[in-house]
């Protein structure tokens, strides 16, 4: 048989989070950011829970071309946009919306040959210092793409640096809103922490990513649950085999766990080459049988130690859900688990593993 571990792809909470967000900025149209193949889960897994927003972001050339062969008519915007001239006839092709962030890519749009202009996002560096324009050049960039016969329509784009965060949004704002004053063109300012947290603050698109996979873009100030998210992917293996510790006795390499008394401990088919963080210490939450309890000892490349003393009817072949939806409806936010490995839930969704086979449940 094969291995007992399994990852899920829910697609009704995908569904589910889309509305949150659409519920949040009732008047703005919703980018569904599928960048790194869906935040891990896969572009075509998603699609079906992801295809009521109005548009999907994301980086990848070869991402966008899968979303036209699924049948996506609509649009797709390249938010890195262009990496040389030959990507501009790619984006003519499948029709696709791009960013400009650089002098670089207003020359390759002057020196691109097309009979359809295209549709592109100036973007502004508010305060991030990744990508973009600085405030004082931006009127001079977004002059220069609008002399351009190659360019249709200029939208303006901006990414705010500290959403999910005390500092907020509101400097940043106002910088972008007195740099951009009188240009024409639709807004895209707001990522998931924005939009949850300021979705008051105006834009004609919102740029929807980690809130849409059921991770809380500002954890742990507040849990999906608190923004009313549900997870979308769920990691569950089964327990394959059981030890009955004494006092004293250690688990897994390096010995770091000791049992302080007897107790009885499960061994659970996954480990760090499925996408399980090794770092994740003793006392990384898991759920067992739907049940809370906690791993031990060091995470091994394909099994990890959980301890059976809140379930001390579990054995082998009961289920021990990592992260997500367990059998039972219990769910373990990823963002808790992100916590113990001092990352965040989008780090382990993009680090699931390949081995790991997916299930879509509709």
């Amino acid at each position: 048989m094969p291995r007992p571990i399994r990852a899920t792809i829910h697609t009704q909470a995908l569904r589910h989070n889309l509305q949150v967000v659409q519920s949040a900025v009732p008047d703005a149209r919703v980018w569904a950011v599928v960048k790194a193949n869906a935040y891990g889960h896969g572009i075509e897994r998603v699609f079906e829970g992801l295809r009521g927003a109005d548009g999907f972001a994301l980086l990848d050339l070869q991402e966008a071309q899968r979303l036209r062969t699924l049948g996506w008519r609509g649009p797709i915007l390249l938010l890195e946009g262009a990496f040389e001239l030959r990507d501009l006839e790619l984006c003519s092709r499948l029709d696709l919306w791009h960013t400009v962030h650089s002098e670089a890519q207003i020359d390759m749009l002057a020196a691109h040959k097309t009979n359809v202009p295209h549709r592109v996002f100036l973007k502004m560096n508010v305060g991030m210092n990744r990508l973009g324009f600085r405030p004082e050049q931006y009127r001079s960039a977004w002059t220069r793409l609008n002399a351009l016969p190659q360019v249709d329509e200029i939208s303006l784009m901006a990414h705010f640096s500290d959403a999910d965060g005390p500092v907020g949004v509101a400097v940043q704002m106002e910088t972008f809103l007195a740099a951009s004053a009188e240009l024409p063109g639709e807004r895209s300012l707001h990522n998931s922490a924005a939009v949850l947290r300021h979705g008051q603050l105006p834009g004609d698109w919102v740029r929807a990513g980690i809130a849409l996979y059921g991770s809380s873009p500002d954890h742990p100030e507040h849990t999906g649950a608190h923004w009313q998210l549900q997870p979308t992917l769920s990691l569950n293996a089964d327990i394959i085999g059981t030890q009955d510790l004494k006092a004293g006795d250690t688990v897994g390499y390096g010995s770091t766990f000791v049992a302080q008394a007897a107790m009885r401990i499960g061994i659970v088919a996954c480990g760090y080459a499925d996408g399980y963080p090794r770092i994740c210490p003793t006392g990384t939450p898991v759920l067992v049988a739907g049940t809370r309890s906690q791993t031990l000892g060091r995470v091994s490349m394909d099994m990890l130690a959980v301890d059976l003393t809140p379930t001390p009817e579990a054995g082998i072949g009961d289920e021990v859900t990592l992260w997500g939806r367990a059998k039972t409806g219990a769910v373990l936010p990823i963002d808790e688990v992100a916590a113990c490995a001092q990352t965040v839930g989008y780090e382990l969704m993009c680090a699931l593993a390949q081995r790991v086979p997916v299930t879509v449940e509709p």
